[in-house]
């Protein structure tokens, strides 16, 4: 990735110790318990994260009519393969997916802040927040791509979709070429969080 998005080593330990310092003072004014921040980690460990969005995308590979589902009516496909769905305050509620196709490559960013469909991706990355990529990927989709050593066809149309608070946009990449015969759950495999993004392509062999 491009060092315009790049944060110094330290980054991690002092947000983590900013974090702790926060924690103690709300568990001193009886905001949350000491049990709160391990139950929503929980959450994002086992609940909500990428890994719904890889289900999602590896059935939309090998589904054609659950893919026109997807990214039609997004959460009626979601709600059929039994993931969160609502996830109220954790930018659930109102999820739209686009797909990738040979003519077009989607990228998603949030101009506003950083709105983020958390259920299927996750937590958003440190750059997606930053003002610089947020800017640049909608005034020049193309060269921040190419930052991110994705370069995309000229002959491709790149479009930009901005989530909100009303709907947060995931993208079903393309499927890679050799995949055929591959189950679901070996599809999966092949899905990243930044290809749901827009910012990479879905890996030919599982790493």
């Amino acid at each position: 990735m491009t060092d315009l998005f790049a944060y110094s080593d330290d980054r991690e330990l002092r947000n983590a110790a900013r974090v702790r310092a926060l924690e103690a003072l709300l568990i001193e004014k009886g905001v949350i318990t000491d049990q709160t921040v391990d139950k929503v980690m929980q959450t994002f460990a086992t609940e909500m994260g990428p890994f719904n969005g890889a289900k999602l995308v590896a059935r939309a590979w090998t589904d054609d009519a659950f893919k026109a589902l997807l990214v039609t009516d997004t959460m009626t496909a979601v709600a059929q393969l039994g993931l969160p769905t609502g996830a109220a305050g954790a930018e659930g509620e109102h999820m739209r997916a686009v797909a990738n196709t040979p003519q077009v490559h989607n990228l998603i960013i949030c101009t506003l802040c950083s709105c983020y469909p958390w259920p299927v991706l996750g937590l958003p990355p440190y750059w997606y927040k930053d003002p610089s990529f947020r800017a640049r990927a909608a005034r020049e989709p193309r060269a921040v791509l190419k930052e991110f050593g994705l370069e995309v066809d000229p002959s491709k149309e790149i479009r930009t979709w901005d989530s909100s608070a009303q709907i947060r946009w995931f993208v079903v990449p393309e499927r890679p070429d050799g995949t055929q015969g591959m189950s679901e759950d070996e599809l999966a495999k092949l899905v990243t969080p930044e290809a749901m993004m827009g910012v990479a392509v879905a890996l030919q062999k599982a790493a």
